[in-house]
């Protein structure tokens, strides 16, 4: 589910007072940092991740892909990834 310009806006909005609860190091996207990433969007559903790596948008998009989530913006070293619960969303964009 590709998410619209005005999907975007709204959760970038939602997302701007979050503080980050993963950070990828130099060691990159490994299984522990997908696991992590995987719980707090369970969790939170729209998680803030600081990201290490040279290629931040490359990084961003790995993450999106292995946890089923759509990377709502990137913005210098931090990623913003939505994915609604399976049961009972808070957030329903």
């Amino acid at each position: 589910m590709p998410l619209t310009g005005s999907q975007r806006r709204a959760l970038r909005a939602l997302g701007h007072h979050l503080d980050p609860v993963v950070q990828v190091g130099q060691a990159g996207i490994t299984e522990g940092v997908i696991g992590a990433v995987d719980q707090a969007l369970e969790t939170h559903e729209l998680i803030k991740v600081k990201v290490q790596p040279e290629d931040r948008r490359e990084a961003a998009e790995e993450l999106a892909r292995a946890t089923g989530s759509e990377l709502a913006q990137v913005l210098g070293r931090t990623v913003l990834l939505y994915r609604p619960r399976k049961e009972d969303p808070k957030i329903v964009v």
